[in-house]
């Protein structure tokens, strides 16, 4: 059967043509690809686990017949990486990012560009028109050099030079307009109107929704193979929380699109809630979302650094994505530039992933969801990281980010050349950071709060896994800060505590306890007046840590 578009204004059904962009009967460009599902779940149960785990694989439900090896790039099948740390820093054991750096060229627009130009190569489609923030303009090149197909690429001025450069470097056209995006989507509009090209409409075009479903497919696909399931064996996994930051909406709609017809196949045997998480400086869904609108109010002079995020009109968009947030659970919500810079720097230092500043910002959602109650500790949860940071942007740095090492010239022509650059390291690095000592039970705790403090700053750390081993440990070192846990088999954190309190070289250093166990009130009683700080294990963000070290140690 072939493909059939249904105009989710007047019900229409027609064929589907990559070159018809509106229903023939009312106009409308708002329109829902449909499938034989039936027959292509039965091809998925039979034929998955034969075929590579890549995008191609879900074909049955994508809007293209034939997809030729010859454009493809490796799209697709990116991995579902298990956030121990970070999973243990906020008390989520089923934290999971789905690793979209991995693509062709570092984003998850990459699945945009593969089956957008796929489906156009198909159609005999040789020019086309883009407007962009800089990733979909890299992908589309990338595919577009590929298929042999011409792209007419428009950015604002706000996109980095670097990947302007590489836009260029792919052979795309590349027009620079001084304007907002919304602004600048317009002029590109017009120029494939008045040239009669292909423009792609992102949210309201048919590829580039369907793309963005295998995301959702592979998701729900490796939850299950996470519990030693075959992807013939029924239901898939689905997550409790599917995450993602958000510019026009176009990613969400189209997991929200896949689980719809995943349940509808009888995959998956619930509907997942979807968080769609905004920079605050434009954020006209988590706008209209908090007054119960149906419509957003378009956003006109975006106030945020992280310029792919800056779309201040999703249109319809979010209507169809609060339709399925009513319906099946979840929320729009925004968070600043600097949460978002934040939420980079503990990514990469807790788990080793540089996420860009857009897949940050579903990071910094997650943590303030966390913070609300809204993810409780057994969720499931999966986070999409969207694009790798390449280059990293200066904002995220700030100041003193390098260290400089100048070998002064007298001294080098004096003094041996190993003396003379350890003298000039030494200025750079102090000969004495915090000293900090961590004391608790568990290898994977202490490990965790050892994480925490090094994304936050310079200390010199020393960890002892009982009561009796710390003590040692802080009469020999002497150290400015002690993080306990109150838990230990032998001598627990109390006794510690008290050991410390009758030695007037110990007495005065100050101590965070960190402990897993509900204090009674004789417990707490018993810490009165012995501790600086009490923090449930689980039950805090790296920052908060942090910043309770910050203020004990100044």
């Amino acid at each position: 059967m072939p493909l059939q578009v249904r105009c989710l204004d007047c019900g229409h059904v027609a064929p589907f043509s990559p070159s018809e962009f509106s229903c023939p009967r009312c106009h409308s460009e708002w329109r829902e690809a449909s499938y034989d599902y039936e027959g292509a779940k039965q091809e998925w149960l039979r034929a998955l686990t034969q075929r590579p785990f890549k995008l191609w694989r879900y074909r049955e439900l994508l809007p293209v017949r034939e997809p030729s090896p010859l454009l493809m790039l490796g799209e697709g099948g990116t991995p579902l990486i298990r956030a121990v740390n970070l999973g243990m820093m906020l008390g989520l054991p089923h934290l999971y990012i789905k690793d979209e750096r991995q693509g062709p060229t570092a984003s998850f627009k990459d699945r945009q560009a593969a089956v957008t130009i796929a489906a156009l190569k198909e159609a005999g489609i040789t020019e086309m028109v883009v407007a962009s923030t800089g990733n979909v303009a890299i992908s589309y090149s990338a595919y577009a050099a590929r298929a042999g197909i011409k792209l007419w690429i428009f950015v604002t001025s706000l996109v980095p030079a670097t990947k302007m450069r590489e836009i260029a470097l792919y052979g795309s056209q590349l027009i620079k307009v001084t304007a907002s995006y919304d602004q600048t989507k317009q002029v590109a509009a017009d120029f494939a109107r008045q040239r009669g090209l292909y423009l792609d409409t992102g949210a309201r075009s048919i590829p580039s929704v369907e793309a963005m479903k295998t995301i959702a497919f592979e998701i729900c696909e490796q939850l299950s193979w996470e519990a030693g399931r075959s992807s013939n064996v029924l239901p898939w996994r689905a997550p409790d929380w599917y995450i993602q930051a958000v510019s026009g909406g176009m990613g969400p709609l189209g997991i929200a699109k896949a689980f719809r017809e995943l349940y509808q196949m009888g995959l998956i045997d619930r509907m997942p809630s979807i968080a769609a998480i905004q920079a605050a400086g434009c954020a006209p869904m988590v706008e209209a979302w908090k007054k119960n609108a149906e419509v957003a109010a378009p956003v006109t002079s975006p106030r945020t650094h992280i310029e792919t995020l800056a779309t201040g009109n999703p249109g319809r968009t979010y209507t169809l994505l609060r339709a399925y947030m009513l319906e099946h659970g979840g929320l729009f919500e925004s968070v600043s530039d600097a949460e978002a810079f934040r939420a980079m720097h503990v990514l990469a230092k807790m788990e080793g992933i540089s996420a860009e500043p857009a897949a940050a910002t579903a990071f910094a959602g997650l943590f303030k969801m966390v913070r609300q109650g809204i993810v409780r500790p057994t969720d499931t949860v999966v986070v999409n990281c969207t694009g790798h940071t390449m280059p990293t942007e200066e904002e995220v740095l700030g100041d003193e980010w390098v260290h400089d090492v100048a070998l002064p010239a007298q001294q080098a022509a004096a003094a041996p050349p190993q003396e003379g650059l350890l003298a000039a390291l030494n200025q750079v690095v102090p000969q004495r950071f915090p000293r900090v000592v961590i004391v608790d039970d568990h290898e994977d705790a202490r490990r965790l709060i050892r994480r925490v403090l090094q994304s936050q700053g310079n200390f010199t750390l020393f960890e002892a896994s009982n009561g009796q081993e710390a003590l040692q440990l802080i009469y020999r070192e002497l150290p400015d800060l002690i993080i306990l846990d109150l838990m230990m088999p032998e001598m627990d954190g109390f006794s510690v505590l008290e050991h410390l309190k009758t030695h007037p070289e110990t007495s005065r250093i100050p101590v965070i306890v960190v402990t897993a166990k509900e204090l009674t009130p004789e417990e707490k009683q018993r810490l009165r007046g012995q501790i600086q700080g009490l923090m449930q294990k689980g039950d805090f963000l790296s920052d908060e840590l942090a910043l309770e070290v910050k203020e004990l140690l100044e």
